[in-house]
């Protein structure tokens, strides 16, 4: 049963293929039940959702049906959105970090929602080649917490300015979840729009959109 869109939580997708979960930490089998992506979870007593999942393709029908696609949430909640497409996997885990205080914070949130999720993940942490030395030790730290809540974890240096960068690196290496901040989510809703079902898409690749 899905929970209705509380006050507070603006997006624009279509309130009918979102479901809201308020679990501070999800359950250990979320990412290898379909049942419980598309079922609205409460373990915890949050008053606020604490992940709002959506079909990748409904959302997808949606967009199409613009004439120009517009970004997926017109002023972006700090709730996280995750859109999964013919499953949710996180056997390989793909980490946007820009150096930015969002970004951070993404990576932190995300492994605390689904730490027991991704015990078994390889995870890849792309991060621009030049991060200011204020910004190193941050850096440092982001990628000793991956490592410990992961399997295996890498870190590239690759100068990506665009979230298309990422989901073209996300289809080569075949990734299965990519964690980016929502300052791409309107850049991704282009990518999305205009790849899907195309000759390079990939339907085991999820999207993680958060602050």
């Amino acid at each position: 049963m899905q929970g209705k869109v509380q006050q507070g939580v603006k997006t624009s997708i279509p309130e009918e293929i979102i479901t809201k979960h308020y679990c501070g930490r999800l359950p250990g089998n979320f990412t290898q039940n379909q049942i419980l992506v598309a079922q609205s979870i409460n373990c915890s007593p949050e008053s606020s959702p604490t992940l709002m999942t959506a079909h990748l393709p409904e959302v997808l029908d949606w967009l199409h049906g613009m004439e120009i696609p517009r970004g997926l949430e017109e002023n972006p909640c700090p709730i996280p959105v995750l859109l999964y497409d013919e499953e949710l996997s996180a056997e390989h885990l793909l980490f946007h970090y820009d150096g930015t205080p969002a970004s951070a914070g993404l990576i932190r949130n995300f492994i605390t929602l689904f730490q027991d999720n991704i015990k078994q993940s390889k995870a890849t942490i792309i991060s621009p080649s030049f991060i200011p030395k204020s910004k190193q030790r941050e850096e440092q730290e982001l990628i000793q917490l991956v490592s410990n809540s992961t399997f295996e974890t890498s870190f590239i240096k690759f100068n990506f300015t665009r979230i298309g960068d990422f989901w073209s690196y996300a289809v080569k290496h075949q990734c299965t979840l990519l964690v980016t901040t929502k300052e791409y989510q309107a850049d991704l809703a282009k990518v999305l729009f205009h790849f899907y079902k195309g000759g390079i898409w990939y339907n085991r690749l999820s999207f993680y959109l958060s602050y």
